[in-house]
């Protein structure tokens, strides 16, 4: 067998660094730059000003009150602006540009308001109250690095600096569900037959972490079956993920679709999750999961989640993991890394909080993992854990 670790890491080098392709903006939140975003202007782009008031020369209000005549109006977007002549004002909204020839903003409220003249009843001060050129971003700089994970005053900014769209590392992924006993909701069920959702969870799960998504539901179990319906839409993945066929069974679809294609098959010293297959199919690289849907969910925190985030550019790939105090007893198998699902509840005491196991240990509970906010893990040297002992969480 191998580690969890191990395959870990293999995952990761199998994933590589995900391609580079131009999104618009409003389709790379939460992706990560591959290049970076250079300034096509200025941040203001031109001198304006900061407050609704008067543009003056700060040497014409040195004393108040005083009173000028009231020369121009600018509002925000007039793009004709006359110079300021001394001993004048202009009336300003914020944003407006600021007039040649004015050196500082008086605020409304100093003012009376006026529009044919205006009395003004505070000093100028030179500088007042005016957002300079280039103050924020400078153009030609770069206004966000490579690496940047895009939230929404990143995207804010490009669009601000004139971007319609950046480069990005992003992944198609085709997801693949095997078995002959998968049926689609809302088909009525035959004795032996389960309704599939693998392809549920991990397309969900991909396209939280920004990838692109391409789902086959439910393949049968039958070699010629699954290469004719896979093998076209290879051409537009980056990757392939397949849920079960890769156990030690008699009608093992993807195992005995992918021997010897590139695809090598391990078992992974973990429970749930043990049988694990990965390589490259006609160029393309492939992650096999078991068919379990505990299995799936739990190898998908395990070794794909961080391999697929890393891809995709992120330094910050792991859950959180804290520590916590057991409430009930646990069992692990000996050479086994124990994934149990479970509910966490911080403390202020010692260590960070408590936790409970959520449902037993079997692969199929899916409904157990719902009720769950944290994965407890028991290391391999581990076979047992009584109440009140510490073990590691991570937090989902």
């Amino acid at each position: 067998m191998i580690s969890v670790d191990d395959y870990r890491e293999r995952i990761t080098a199998l994933l590589g660094t995900a391609p580079a392709t131009s999104l618009p903006l409003a389709a790379a939140a939460g992706l990560v730059l591959a290049e970076d975003v250079l300034a096509g202007v200025s941040l203001p782009p031109f001198d304006n000003s900061a407050m609704d008031g008067y543009a003056v020369r700060a040497a014409d209000v040195t004393t108040s009150p005083v009173t000028l005549p009231v020369a121009d109006d600018i509002p925000a977007g007039r793009v004709d602006v006359g110079t300021l002549e001394p001993g004048t004002a202009h009336r300003i909204m914020t944003g407006a540009p600021l007039p040649p020839g004015a050196d500082a903003v008086v605020m409304v409220e100093d003012t009376d308001r006026g529009t044919e003249t205006v009395t003004i009843t505070a000093e100028a001060r030179e500088g007042a109250h005016i957002r300079r050129t280039g103050e924020d971003v400078v153009a030609g700089t770069v206004a966000l690095p490579a690496g940047t994970v895009l939230g929404h005053s990143h995207l804010g900014l490009a669009a601000a600096v004139g971007l319609a769209e950046v480069r990005v590392h992003r992944l198609r992924v085709l997801i693949a569900s095997t078995g002959t006993e998968l049926i689609d909701a809302p088909a009525p069920l035959r004795h032996g037959q389960i309704y599939e959702s693998n392809s549920v969870m991990l397309a969900a799960a991909l396209r939280e972490l920004g990838c692109e998504v391409d789902v086959v539901r439910s393949v049968v179990d039958d070699v010629e079956e699954f290469r004719k319906v896979i093998e076209p839409r290879l051409a537009g993945a980056d990757l392939l993920v397949t849920s079960g066929g890769v156990s030690a069974g008699a009608y093992e679809v993807v195992k005995d679709a992918l021997t010897g294609q590139g695809v090598e098959f391990a078992k992974v010293a973990m429970q749930p999750g043990g049988p694990q297959g990965s390589g490259r199919w006609q160029g393309v690289p492939v992650v096999t999961l078991p068919g379990n849907p505990v299995s799936v969910l739990v190898s998908f925190e395990a070794f794909l989640r961080p391999a697929l985030l890393a891809a995709l550019g992120h330094t910050d790939v792991s859950r959180h993991q804290v520590r916590a105090r057991l409430t009930e007893e646990m069992s692990s198998p000996a050479g086994r890394r124990q994934f149990r699902r479970g509910v966490f509840a911080p403390s202020g005491r010692e260590v960070t909080g408590v936790v409970g196991p959520r449902g037993g240990p079997g692969s199929h509970l899916l409904a157990a993992f719902t009720q769950a906010n944290c994965l407890i893990v028991l290391p391999e040297d581990v076979t047992s854990a009584a109440v009140g002992d510490e073990v590691d969480v991570l937090l989902l």
